[in-house]
């Protein structure tokens, strides 16, 4: 059970953050290929008309939100691991200036087990290791009240999981999901639309999973091809909430097939400090195994 738990909180961050646009592979944040080419639809402001020019718009939210550099982040994801629904809330800060970078508390609740969401993980994404604290010193971990886990052993425990965490916590922030969009060629504007009580524009679209693995290294490709394959899925739904200052304020992903999974994702707080630093070592001590 907790192996289980830890594989979960360490995908489910991830998977929240970047989804699966976190493994993208593009540089410069160039959004090709969607939507409408850059020939005006602007409106009164010089902003890009999102009903006549939604890639264009979108672009023009991806660059503005990939500078921020720092957010502040609520959500929660619902995914399929070791055949059981696990849910998953997340609230903590992000610093995508030198890789992803968090620092977030996690809280979940597994299916079939007491019915009550269990303890919150207290979870910090360094460069080369997440630790965590599950409010209790690990067995065999010295009394010690956060454990290392490097991602290189990670991707041996999650059965290549690991590389790929650690690879999108390397390429990941909140502007790819916009970038992907843009890119898909199906983005469209729903409307206006009210997120806790900012004005935001609604965009919808389709990813297709092909089109995805086309952005991935071979590696990468292959074993995403492989979990999207067990998992039956073929496509995933995107939408992104852009407010006035071209800023992503909401983000949801539903993911089909037999193993279905579904994040949705607040975002607030851009350019405020956010403190990543992993803890002290005399509090620490690596995972028994590892």
């Amino acid at each position: 059970m907790r192996s289980t738990r830890i594989a979960a909180a360490v995908a489910g961050a991830v998977i929240l953050v970047g989804g699966l646009s976190a493994c993208d592979n593009n540089e410069g944040g160039k959004a090709s290929g969607g939507g409408s080419s850059s020939t005006g639809g602007s409106d009164a402001g010089g902003k890009p008309d999102p009903a006549q020019n939604p890639a264009d718009a979108l672009k023009a939210a991806q660059q503005a939100t990939k500078a921020k550099k720092t957010a502040k982040i609520e959500g929660s994801t619902t995914s399929t691991m070791a055949g059981k629904q696990v849910k998953q809330s997340t609230k903590g800060g992000l610093d995508w200036s030198q890789g992803m970078r968090m620092s977030v508390e996690n809280t979940m609740d597994v299916a079939g087990s007491s019915g009550k969401p269990l303890k919150p993980i207290k979870a910090i994404y360094a460069e080369d290791a997440v630790y965590m604290n599950m409010g209790a010193a690990l067995p065999g971990g010295s009394g010690k009240p956060w454990t290392k886990y490097p991602y290189s052993a990670l991707s041996k425990k999650l059965g290549g999981s690991g590389a790929v965490l650690q690879e999108a916590l390397q390429k990941a922030d909140p502007s790819q999901a916009i970038e992907l969009l843009a890119a898909s060629g199906s983005a469209k504007a729903v409307g206006k639309e009210d997120v806790n009580g900012v004005q935001a524009t609604h965009y919808t679209g389709t990813l297709k999973l092909d089109q995805l693995s086309d952005k991935l290294g071979k590696d990468l490709r292959d074993m995403m091809r492989k979990q999207f394959a067990q998992g039956g899925a073929k496509s995933e739904q995107l939408d992104v909430w852009i407010d006035s200052d071209n800023l992503l304020v909401k983000k949801r992903e539903k993911l089909d097939g037999k193993q279905p999974g579904d994040s949705t994702v607040f975002y607030t707080g851009y350019g405020t400090k956010v403190d990543v630093s992993p803890p002290p070592a005399d509090q620490t001590s690596t995972a028994p195994g590892v």
